[in-house]
């Protein structure tokens, strides 16, 4: 079974369609367990999914409330109440191309495959460096990881031992806390990326320094440092890697700064 978690905020216009990408998997439906959690949206998001889940009995579909506590905190909830082999994630403004879990299932259950945790590309974007791919696959490793994050959360899927052995997202950091997972989970997991498509995140617009979380260039430069401090705390980086990827990252803040304001100029 493959348990999907849906945080849920203030997303009315676009939690249907990601519900449906879901329905419209080539993998059968009865494979599916979603759960979403509503983390205190003050619009008709509830109103919708109730009505979802009324025209659609078939799926196996847990609907949580709580009060608003910020995305890492609705996922955990959603991670506690998963009893999936497999957890694949998927925010309520993304959608799945159909043969998304498919494609990704065949690879993480091949026996001449060692991957824990795979996520795909997204809105037709290409595999940046420090990634290379190979035979269609771009390893994701811990220090990659403090260069750049290739891992977009809607298009990863992973096995439940992850969950087992790294535990739960960070319920104090609300930016870059799916990059604060990726590295924990790197220490003693194969992670990779399939270098296809294979989902359509925010309608398709760019979303870094323009839509959800990521839109606020400045917390997300924090939550970077955040995680680089922590990083360095648990000895996994030493100092002078510390020191420099503290300026590594306020270069790229004032880079993506910068871009941002060129694009919202151009348009």
């Amino acid at each position: 079974m493959i348990s999907v978690i849906i945080p849920l905020y203030n997303a009315e216009n676009t939690i249907l369609a990601a519900l449906n990408s879901i329905k419209a998997q080539t993998v059968d439906t009865r494979e599916f367990e979603i759960i979403i959690i509503n983390d205190g949206s003050t619009d008709g998001s509830k109103k919708a999914v109730e009505s979802f889940i009324r025209e659609n009995t078939a799926l196996k579909i847990q609907f949580f409330e709580q009060a608003n506590g910020g995305v890492s905190k609705a996922r955990n909830t959603g991670l506690r109440a998963a009893t999936g082999e497999f957890i694949a994630l998927l925010d309520s403004d993304d959608e799945w191309l159909p043969e998304k879990t498919e494609k990704q299932l065949k690879l993480l259950t091949a026996r001449n495959l060692d991957i824990d945790f795979l996520a795909t590309r997204r809105n037709n974007s290409k595999i940046l460096p420090p990634y290379q791919v190979k035979n269609n696959l771009a390893e994701i490793t811990f220090n990659k990881l403090l260069l750049r994050n290739e891992a977009q959360p809607s298009t990863v899927i992973f096995k439940r031992k992850i969950l087992e052995e790294t535990g739960f997202f960070n319920e104090d950091q609300r930016y870059a806390e799916d990059l604060n997972y990726w590295m924990k989970i790197s220490i003693h997991h194969k992670m990779y990326i399939l270098d296809e498509s294979l989902l359509i995140a925010d309608g398709g617009k760019r979303t870094f320094g323009v839509s959800g979380l990521s839109a606020n260039l400045s917390e997300m430069e924090k939550g970077f440092q955040k995680n680089l401090r922590e990083m360095y705390l648990l000895k996994n980086i030493n100092l002078f890697q510390y020191l420099l990827l503290k300026v590594f990252y306020k270069g790229k803040y004032l880079l993506l700064l910068t871009r941002t304001f060129y694009y919202n100029l151009k348009n």
